[in-house]
Order: structure tokens, then C-alpha cells, then sequence
């Protein structure tokens, strides 16, 4: 038996996906795309990324850059939302940070260590074309979240420009173009590399936490010194408030407006590929990566509890609450109004050019949430385009929709707000949901009780969030609504594609081949029924008779059994059997049934060097409706298509397996 065509092209394979030209633009944009691993490491069907992993420590900063960002805006927020029970309802979002958020991510990480995050445990609840959907619209949530924290955060660096008392102020009105700048100076660091990007990310975050430290630190020395300051406060909660129980009930109440300093904890888990871990870890059991991404998350949750609670003391009880209102100098920027007020004009300015730098910055981590998403889903249900498996296409497309969105909201912050508070606080209850369910399949019933009642208290803040800000649910809608068009539309396209990651033969299947390649080998493409000996005899006797073939000749049977026809990429894995003592028979199970006897014909031609034929009859019934039935569950009119899929993968008719319709 010839293990292949002598004349075969070089990088061609059935089954396979070729690597990337090498050379010229299109050679720089695919560098480095992961391949279509038939064995792929991660549970849900994708390769690990083939980056350099980091320690914990670094890839903390990359998503505390996000995170530990929203200090340039938190406090303000906060004083807004409850006034002098800031620090009291700061306190309630520090709970349920460390008692509700925190435990929920650490038991995300343990069940996806491999950066699929909450969506891949609750799609594990769906399958078919409604787990699909379903995970599409987690994904439409997941793109609201992260490309309006990099929208949002780059407005709001622009804000912290025009605002500095020493910018110039022909930059007044221009705000679009100053934030366009910054995404696209961003898009610019990620088309160099993770690397690159986490280095940056680790300067940043050590800077910028540093300057924070120091301001924080001299705005409590002043209120531990300065007489009256805490007297006056509590004197003034007392006469608004009366009663402390009162003060915790309007706390509680007005928590959720605070949301977004949890802001970070979902690219917390989407980047786990980047974390090192230990040396003995392996990709079915990163023991060492989930250890120190817990690391990773509970450090990150440690540090801003801290900073939460002290920035919302010093601003309250050191800025007027005037200066909090739209158009206030304290406006969204309140730490940066004390280090100005306090430390002068050149510690502020300095402390503005470091919250710039984050907030400009802060969209990396959720860059990277993306780029890590994007192709561990879309590409494998076939809803992308396979070039989305590249970092740097996926940065350009990503960086284009940051500039759209950016330009219909005109740079505003306070616009993208409530789609920012919705895309968190849906993903972090759909979270919750997740562990409390995973909790529950383990038999852990404390667990489940305490996940239950976190996911209520998301469930009720992501509910009160909506009601307070609908806008943010439509722009929502607007994502999801994008993300199922783009993602349909790609599926038509690759309709026609192989499919197949790889084709795997038995050892019976093997010795099927091994026999027939002598003479001819004829392929029988079958629709079992009740595998009765009637039914091959009578297989037989039709094909024979509608081909003019010779009753002698070799007939392989071949049956495609579909199971999920939801799904696009996986492995086709052949199997061979001897029915009724005389009738041998090829079988395997796919997504659809002339993408996969397309496959196992080429494989068969390159494993054999022989050109196989197939034999089909015509399906009875509407052309238009058999097609819909391929595209949605993987059957339909399977001669047609098989040959189409076959004319695509080889345009060289001489090599190309014969299809044969009677």
C-alpha cells in the first residue's frame, strides 16, 4: 500500500488546516496562529496559546489594569451615588467583593483553567443549537463589557487630559480624536505581542498604585489631624440619616451603583493561559496555573478593598460635595482633585499623567479577555472566520469596533456607563450561577447554599442596575444582536468547509482500505435503517444496478451518524465492522454528514494513493429545504454538497475523489 500521492502538494492534508503563508503582510498577520490540533489540549476543542506564560504577579497587573483603574473614577462615583454613607455603602461593596465575587472566581478558575471562564461551565448545561445561542449571547455581554472598558476607559483618560489646569486649551473639543489616539496607541501595543503588552501593564499598575498610596496616605493624615472633620461628618449622617440602622438599610440600597469596582475579576479568569504555574503541570491538570491564578485574583481583591475603602474616606470627608457634581473639578477624578489640592500642582499633574497612562491602558486586560474568548468559541462553532484564531487580525477588527463605538458616543463616559455596569454585572451573576450549579453536581450542599445566595445579590444588583439605567441592556442588545448576525453569516460562508481536525481509522478500518486499494475503491454512502442483512442486499443490488458496476467489485458501506449538528470542528474518528459475515462497514460520527464523507474520501486518497469513488442516491424533496437541513442539522441533500465540499478542498479535478449520483 503507497502511504501517499507521489505528486501530492506540499502543506496539502485532508482534514487539516495549513499553516499560514510566510511571507508579506498576510505572512506578519497570521504569525503565530495556533493550530487545529487534532489532540487539542484544552477541553472545549482549542490549543493552547503558543505564547510565553508568565508569573502570577505580572499577569495580576495586566488585569489590574483594568481593575485597579477605577480608582480614578470609583470614589466619585460613589460620593455621587450615596453621599456621606460612601464609606459605610464602599464597606458593603468590599463584602460582597471578598465574600460573594472573590469565592465565586476562584471556583471559576477551578473549572476552567484554561481561560474559558463562567461561559464554558453553563454551556455545558446546553447543547445543540441552544447552547449555541445561548453562549453567543454570554459572548454579546462579554464584548459589551470589554470593548466599553477600553471605549470608556480611553474617554476617561481623555477627560483627565483636557482637565489638567496645564493642557492647552485648544485640546477643549477634541475629545473623539484624543481618544481614537489612545485605542489606536493601544491596538498598537497588542500587534507587538502579550509580552510586550504585560510589561507595559506591570509599569503601569506599580506607578499608578504607588502615587495612589501616597495620596490616600496624606488625605487620612489630614483627616486624623485636622479637628472636626470626622466629628462634622458623623454629626451630618445623624441629622440625614437618624438611626445607624437606617444608614446600613440606605447603604445597602444604594450599593449597586458601585458596581464597577468589581469590575475586574472576569478578565481575571479569561487570562489564565498566561499564567506560568508550576513545572509539573499539564494541560489536562494545571494544578499550579489554577493555585496561583487564585493568587492572582485574591491579591488583586485584597489591594483594591483596601484602596476602596480609604479613597471613598479621604474624598468624602475632604472634598465639598458640590465639587462631585457634573462639571465639579472633583468629577470623576476625586483622588486627583486631593493630590492637586493637597500635594500641589506638580505632584498632581504627575499623578494625572499615571491615571492617564492606566486609564488609557485599562482596555489591555480587557483586550486580552478577547483575544482569548473569541477564538476558543467562535471559530469552533464555525461562526468566524478561521483567520479570528490570529492575534493580530482580531486586534485590528477589535480596535476598528472600539473606534465606531467610541465615535457614537462621541467620547462620553457617563453614556457608556450603564452599558459598562450591565456587561459586568451580568457576567459576574451568570458566575455565580455557574458555581452554585457546579457546586450542586459535586454534592456540596453548603456551597451550593452560600453560591445560591451570592447569585441572588447579583441577580438583585445586575436587576436594580437595568432599572436605574436601561440604556445599558439595549446597548447590550446591540452587541448580542451584532455578534448572532456576524456569527450566522460566517457559518453560511464556511458551510463548505472540511471540517474535519483530523481523520482517524481503526484497525479494521485500516485493513478495509488496505484490501480494496489493490483494485478499486468503491465507497457506498449509507442512511442505516435497522442494519438488517435485507437492507445491505438490497444496497447493494441498487447501486450495482444504477452504476453498471460489477457484482464482484469492492463496496465499502459508509455511515455518518450525526449527534450534534450544532457543532463545526472535531475529529472524525472511522470505524470499521463486519455485518451479516460479508457486508463491511465504515462508521463515524459528525457534525454533518457531506462535510465528514468528504474528509475520510481525501484521507483515503492520500493514505492510499488511490482515488476513491462514492455512490450515492438522490434525496427526494425540496432543493431549498434539504439545504436549510444541512445547514442546520448536518444532513439534507448529501450528494450535492459532498461534491461541492470536495470541488473546494481539491480544484485539481484529476485528484479529486469521483461522486457518483443514481
Amino acid at each position: 500500500m503507497r502511504e501517499g500521492r507521489p505528486d501530492a502538494r506540499p502543506g496539502q492534508q485532508s482534514g487539516t488546516s495549513g499553516s499560514p503563508d510566510g511571507g508579506g503582510l498576510r505572512g506578519w498577520l497570521l504569525a503565530g496562529t495556533p493550530s487545529r490540533s487534532p489532540h487539542p489540549a484544552g477541553p472545549y476543542g482549542e490549543p493552547e496559546p503558543e505564547h510565553p506564560r508568565h508569573p502570577w504577579w505580572r499577569v495580576m497587573c495586566l488585569t489590574g489594569v483594568d481593575y485597579f483603574s477605577t480608582l480614578g473614577y470609583q470614589p466619585g462615583i460613589a460620593a455621587l451615588a450615596a453621599g456621606l454613607l460612601s464609606p459605610l455603602a464602599t464597606l458593603v461593596l468590599v463584602g460582597l467583593t471578598l465574600l460573594g465575587a472573590l469565592p465565586v472566581y476562584r471556583r471559576v478558575a477551578e473549572e476552567s483553567p484554561h481561560g474559558e471562564g463562567s461561559i464554558a461551565m453553563l454551556e455545558r448545561l446546553l447543547s445543540y443549537w441552544k447552547g449555541k445561542l445561548f453562549v453567543l449571547v454570554l459572548l454579546g455581554f462579554a464584548a459589551t463589557d470589554f470593548l466599553i472598558t477600553m471605549t470608556l476607559s480611553a474617554a476617561d483618560a481623555t477627560a483627565h487630559i483636557v482637565e489638567n489646569p496645564h493642557v492647552p486649551t485648544a485640546l477643549h473639543g477634541q475629545e473623539v480624536a484624543i481618544t481614537l489616539v489612545l485605542l489606536g496607541a493601544l491596538g498598537a501595543v497588542f500587534l507587538r505581542g502579550f509580552t510586550e503588552a504585560i510589561g507595559v501593564a506591570v509599569a503601569l499598575v506599580a506607578a499608578y498604585l504607588a502615587l495612589n498610596l501616597v495620596v490616600v496616605s496624606v488625605g487620612l493624615w489630614h483627616v486624623a489631624t485636622s479637628p472636626g472633620v470626622v466629628g462634622d461628618w458623623t454629626t451630618a449622617l445623624t441629622a440625614q440619616h437618624g438611626s445607624p440602622l437606617a444608614m446600613v438599610g440606605v447603604a445597602l440600597l444604594v450599593f449597586p451603583k458601585l458596581a464597577l469596582g468589581m469590575s475586574g475579576f472576569e478578565t481575571g479568569v479569561a487570562v489564565m493561559p498566561q499564567v506560568r504555574g508550576a513545572e509539573g503541570d499539564t494541560e489536562a491538570r494545571p494544578a499550579g496555573r489554577i493555585r496561583d491564578t487564585k493568587k492572582l485574583l485574591t491579591t488583586a481583591a485584597l489591594v483594591m478593598s483596601v484602596f476602596l475603602v480609604t479613597s471613598s474616606i479621604v474624598t468624602t470627608l475632604l472634598i465639598p460635595p458640590e465639587a462631585f457634581e457634573p462639571g465639579g473639578p472633583a468629577n470623576g477624578r476625586a483622588l486627583a482633585y486631593l493630590a492637586h489640592d493637597y500635594l500641589g500642582n506638580a505632584f498632581g499633574t504627575v499623578y494625572d499623567l499615571s491615571t492617564i497612562a492606566i486609564l488609557w491602558f485599562a482596555g489591555a486586560s480587557a483586550m486580552a479577555g478577547m483575544l482569548n474568548l473569541i477564538p476558543r468559541y467562535l471559530p469552533r462553532y464555525g461562526m468566524a472566520p478561521d483567520w479570528s484564531r490570529a492575534v493580530r487580525p482580531l486586534v485590528l477588527v477589535l480596535t476598528g469596533v472600539a473606534f465606531l463605538v467610541t465615535w457614537i458616543f462621541q467620547a462620553d463616559v457617563d453614556a457608556q456607563g450603564g452599558a459598562y455596569a450591565t456587561g459586568v454585572l451580568v457576567l459576574m451573576t451568570s458566575a455565580a450561577v455557574a458555581v452554585t450549579l457546579a457546586a450542586r453536581r459535586a454534592g456540596q450542599r453548603k456551597r451550593t447554599v452560600a453560591f445560591a445566595l451570592i447569585s441572588a445579590v447579583f441577580v438583585y444588583t445586575t436587576i436594580d442596575n437595568v432599572v436605574e439605567r436601561p440604556d445599558g441592556v439595549k446597548i447590550g442588545a446591540c452587541f448580542i444582536a451584532a455578534i448572532i448576525l456576524v456569527s450566522l453569516v460566517s457559518r453560511v460562508r464556511r458551510a463548505f468547509e472540511l471540517r474535519a481536525v483530523s481523520v482517524e481509522l481503526d484497525a479494521t478500518a485500516e485493513r478495509f482500505l488496505r484490501d480494496c486499494a489493490r483494485r478499486q475503491i468503491r465507497l457506498v454512502a449509507n442512511e442505516s435503517d435497522d442494519r438488517g442483512r435485507a437492507e445491505y442486499e438490497s444496497k447493494t443490488r441498487q447501486v450495482v444496478h444504477d452504476h453498471d458496476l460489477r457484482e464482484e467489485g469492492d463496496v465499502l458501506f459508509v455511515e455518518v451518524t450525526v449527534r450534534d449538528p450544532s457543532d463545526f470542528e472535531s475529529t472524525l474518528r472511522v470505524h470499521g465492522e463486519v455485518l451479516h459475515d460479508s457486508y463491511r462497514v465504515l462508521t463515524c460520527e459528525s457534525s454533518s454528514v457531506p462535510n465528514a464523507l468528504a474528509a475520510l474520501l481525501l484521507h483515503v486518497r492520500d493514505r492510499t494513493g488511490v482515488v476513491p469513488h462514492i455512490y450515492f442516491e438522490w434525496t427526494e424533496g425540496n432543493p431549498v429545504t434539504q439545504f436549510l437541513r444541512f445547514l442546520f442539522f448536518g444532513a439534507g441533500e448529501v450528494a450535492p454538497v459532498t461534491r461541492e465540499v470536495l470541488r473546494r478542498a481539491e480544484p485539481d479535478r484529476t485528484h479529486r475523489p469521483h461522486v457518483h449520483v443514481g
